[in-house]
């Protein structure tokens, strides 16, 4: 099959709604969000990410005359200098470019355009911010916020714990079911980005409350849909007090409460939970490959950032302990 015809398929893909405002490339940006959803299965919340910042670049386009499906590579770093200009952050740049390195990757497969211009687009340099992590005591504080007299309260126990022991993503967390959870192997499968498989270890600690959980607090919650016009619960792992599945945006929700309940950071994410679990395993010495995996991360440069993590804790105990440094 030819690279053309194979991007005419692409654009029978279930369209989405184009990015409002510009109408550079309307088709083919709208086929390519149907393929990083339907082909590559990235979440929701990527692809709206990733609408967002091509309906920017087409914005530029369009005020710079620049027909992209001729653009050189020379017009590409103009829509660099201009980001710079704008005051974008070095995290906001970067992202952008990525955006639409991964646009014109897609074009070029597709036979839609012939040259791909972003790919030798580099990436400004800056200083990278590192990921946001919790302490021991963080966590403490977290947990201890639980009401576990409460049908409530021993459900979000169970996800806390969940979410500290497999350092896995929001929108992991809320596709889980049932049977997701092995307690006689003590681990969890986890589908990721682009539904991909993963089995993760899960410490005793957690597979306790996970148990009581399941024994004690969801079936209550299961109950609540008796009341529902919608079907009962599919094996859905967390539950709402309706008896619903819980969204990515709901756990995220119950995360935050806690946090603000426990008077930490507010700030804080779900996916601080997930940078400190990765930090303590590299601080424990686990390799970097095997955190790559248990993360799910595509690319072992993404992984390394928990090397600096842990360095900075290291240089902190120092500061701490050290009598030259008090």
């Amino acid at each position: 099959m030819s690279p053309r015809r194979n991007g005419e398929n692409a654009e029978k893909i279930t369209a989405e709604p184009s990015p409002l405002g510009s109408s550079v490339l309307p088709g083919e940006r709208q086929a390519f969000l149907a393929y990083l959803r339907q082909v590559r299965g990235l979440s929701e919340n990527t692809v709206k990410a990733y609408r967002a910042d091509l309906a920017s670049f087409a914005s530029w386009a369009e005020r710079s005359r620049v027909e992209p499906l001729h653009a050189t590579h020379r017009d590409l770093r103009g829509f660099l200098a201009d980001l710079n200009r704008a005051g974008y952050t070095v995290r906001t740049v970067d992202r952008r470019l990525s955006a639409v390195r991964d646009f014109y990757g897609w074009m070029l497969r597709e036979g839609i355009c012939s040259v791909d211009p972003a790919a030798a687009l580099a990436t400004p340099k800056g200083a990278r911010r590192l990921p946001k992590t919790m302490s021991d005591e963080d966590v403490r504080k977290l947990l201890a916020t639980c009401d576990t007299d409460d049908s409530t309260g021993v459900r979000d126990r169970a996800f806390l714990e969940l979410l500290y022991a497999s350092g896995a993503r929001i929108s992991e967390v809320s596709r889980l079911d049932v049977g997701s959870v092995d307690f006689g192997r003590c681990q969890v499968t986890l589908f990721g980005k682009g539904s991909k498989e993963r089995i993760v270890p899960l410490y005793e600690v957690a597979l306790d409350w996970m148990r009581r959980y399941l024994d004690e607090a969801r079936p209550l919650l299961a109950s609540a849909a008796k009341g529902e016009k919608a079907a009962r619960p599919d094996g859905a792992l967390f539950l709402s007090t309706r008896g619903r599945r819980m969204s990515a945006d709901a756990l995220r929700t119950v995360f935050e409460t806690h946090v603000r309940f426990a008077r930490l950071d507010p700030t804080l994410t779900p996916h601080a939970m997930r940078h400190t679990y990765a930090t303590e395993l590299v601080s424990g010495g686990a390799d970097l490959r095997s955190v790559q995996e248990l993360l799910g991360h595509e690319s072992l440069s993404t992984t390394q950032i928990y090397t600096h993590l842990s360095v900075e804790k290291l240089k902190d105990a120092a500061r701490q302990a050290h009598p030259r440094a008090q």
